[in-house]
């Protein structure tokens, strides 16, 4: 696709953050079974049922602007997963694996805020109060997300992880 207006970016950023949103639907269930602590456990559970409405209101940005998507992967998505994934399959599995899937969904959770937050910016550019509102849902939930990970990994997680 090639981005030549502001619209055309909001599209092709759109379209990669709904691929995203895809892959992680994916990816969550895995580190919910990869996870030990059970708080962490449910909070990955959580976030997959959070990220099925973002998808939805994704569709509903797209119902409201006449645009279409575009059929792309994203790339950044993609290797976070991966990284993910390889951590479950090289850190055995306990506490220090759980801190290892927290740092690994925050990075998900930063990458997913500044998609989110750019995506606002430029639909308030282009007049789209109706998906300014809905993307901004979502970027609030990304936010709580990464604020719930931060407090497990520092109440929880992390004092496990040290034996304490």
């Amino acid at each position: 696709m090639s981005v030549k207006s502001l619209n055309d970016l909001f599209i092709h950023s759109l379209s990669d953050v709904y691929s995203a949103e895809k892959q992680l639907t994916k990816a969550l269930p895995k580190m919910a079974r990869a996870a030990t602590n059970p708080d962490l456990a449910a909070a990955f559970t959580a976030h997959l049922e959070e990220t099925h409405g973002q998808i939805e209101r994704i569709d509903q940005v797209v119902e409201a602007t006449g645009i279409r998507l575009k059929r792309i992967k994203c790339a950044a998505m993609e290797g976070l997963v991966e990284e993910g994934k390889e951590q479950i399959e090289e850190v055995e599995k306990g506490p220090v694996l759980d801190a290892a899937l927290i740092g690994a969904a925050q990075k998900v959770e930063h990458y997913e805020i500044a998609t989110y937050g750019t995506l606002c910016a430029l639909a308030k550019k282009l007049g789209y109060p109706e998906a300014v509102a809905l993307l901004r849902e979502t970027l609030e939930e990304e936010k709580a997300t990464d604020e719930k990970l931060t407090i497990l990994a520092e109440q929880e997680v992390t004092a496990e992880a040290l034996g304490k």
